[in-house]
């Protein structure tokens, strides 16, 4: 089906979730992160119900309903799968269940997709699976976070923030894609990606869909793109996939940052039970524990702007990250910016509760990719400290546009005030109707193209705002 034509296509209505219900009654994984059309993949599944099914549920636009069931398959019997493992080295948990269903996806567009396990006990869970595209020539680049996705999953007890205790000092310095997502099975996704994917399906502009994990393996998605775009909460990189991202932007390739606290954290993809890739290392704090600290130095893994080789994510974003939490109004710098056009905001204009929860700034000194624009400059207090969270603005020497929105609540905003979410922390349907036509404005200007060549260029103020 032409991308027009599956845009358009009819719905599905009942693709939300009806009841979880408890941990145990149906939760799965699947082998790979993502796929090519047409290819298969491994379903492991857990439940205590005596069967189950399973639809592949397209995210897009429509008509409104948001979604389209692609397939489903018929009842499965059902299995409880043994508790999981802890590998005590890095303290990973892995669940390392038995295929139970292979899934193979001729006929499925490329795409983002939730995999509704629904059992018949009425219990039901999503997997998240992306179908991605072999080629990004020509269109907007959709970069999923996934190993973001993992180092927050607290499924079996522990993640990279907590361990079983619910201590930092007990937490993973490794985590593992072979095993299920906690709470609903895909709360990163639904919170910090859905609402744009929906609205970048809504304009029509022509889409490509991946991972930072399969651009950390292969950038050939990134060549000739006219946009990558990289969502809500992106924080965990490779030094390739960044190092792939920036040579796009280098080559022409517009950047959207729609969060904070982006490419802050460097990992390594490490084998798994089965794959490679399958396993997100990041010691953090612990980086002298990391095995490549003596050897390679450059790959050991904490905050991109600490020891033992300091590269501090600004020089690609323009930002940095400084804070959490956050809950401040998001204020307006440069009303006559053309990312603002049509939204009637002007200098001054305050949009409540829209930096949060974590937020980044301009840090005069730190190192810059080149004349930066901050659009807006909004006051915030973070620990007991004053300080300001900045959306900004450049132009690479190749000719691409690349802006960060400095909140990471940007993509929360496309849906303030409708309750999709469940919470809003207080965004309303003003804030909403500001952030959507942003948000257009942005990804059309960027889908035509290197923006230096059709936008106006940036008008550096950062000494201006700043005092430097």
């Amino acid at each position: 089906m032409r991308p027009e034509a599956e845009r358009d296509a009819p719905g599905t209505g009942d693709w939300r979730l009806a009841s979880t219900g408890p941990p145990d009654a149906v939760a799965g994984y699947t082998d790979r992160v993502s796929v090519r059309p047409g290819e298969e993949f491994g379903l492991h599944v857990s439940t205590t119900a005596t069967s189950f099914r399973v639809s592949a549920i397209r995210v897009g636009w429509y008509g409104g309903r948001e979604a389209r069931r692609i397939w489903r398959s018929e009842r499965i019997p059902g299995r409880a799968q043994p508790a999981p493992r802890l590998l005590p080295a890095t303290r990973t948990v892995r669940a390392d269940w038995p295929v139970t269903l292979p899934v193979d996806t001729s006929d499925w567009p490329e795409g983002a997709y939730l995999l509704r396990l629904e059992a018949d006990t009425g219990h039901q869970r999503y997997v998240p699976l992306i179908v991605r595209s072999t080629t990004g020539a020509g269109r907007t680049v959709l970069l999923h976070a996934a190993a973001t996705w993992q180092a927050y999953n607290r499924w079996g007890g522990s993640s990279l923030y907590n361990g079983a205790s619910g201590a930092y000092a007990t937490r993973s310095l490794a985590v593992s894609f072979d095993r299920p997502y906690d709470s609903s099975g895909a709360e990163k996704f639904l919170v910090y990606e859905r609402a744009l994917v929906v609205l970048a399906e809504r304009l029509g502009i022509p889409l490509a869909y991946t991972t930072g994990v399969d651009v950390h393996r292969d950038p050939e998605v990134l060549r000739g793109a006219h946009a990558v775009v990289c969502l809500g909460h992106d924080e965990y990189w490779t030094p390739e996939q960044r190092a792939h991202v920036t040579a796009a932007r280098d080559a022409g390739t517009n950047i959207a940052f729609l969060g904070a606290n982006t490419c802050f954290r460097r990992v390594r993809l490490e084998a798994g039970e089965s794959a490679d890739g399958r396993t997100v290392v990041c010691y953090k704090s612990s980086y002298r524990a990391d095995p490549c600290y003596d050897s390679h130095p450059a790959l050991v893994t904490t905050d991109y702007r600490l020891p033992p080789a300091p590269d501090p994510e600004s020089s690609l974003t323009g930002v940095l990250y400084e804070g959490f939490p956050v809950d401040a109004p998001y204020v307006v710098r440069v009303a006559d910016h053309w990312l603002y056009d049509g939204t009637g905001a002007r200098s001054g204009d305050a949009f409540a509760h829209l930096v949060g929860v974590e937020y980044d700034r301009i840090t005069p000194g730190a190192p810059t990719p080149g004349p930066l624009e901050i659009i807006a400059h909004s006051p915030l207090v973070c620990g007991g400290r004053p300080s300001h969270s900045d959306s900004a603005y450049y132009t690479a020497s190749g000719g691409a546009g690349v802006f960060a929105t400095g909140t990471m609540r940007w993509v929360e905003g496309l849906v303030a005030g409708t309750g999709t979410l469940g919470r809003d922390h207080g965004m309303d349907a003003r804030t909403r109707t500001f952030v959507t036509r942003t948000t257009e404005n942005l990804l059309r200007t960027f889908a035509q193209g290197a923006a230096a060549r059709h936008a106006p260029p940036p008008r550096s103020n950062v000494s201006a705002v700043y005092g430097t």
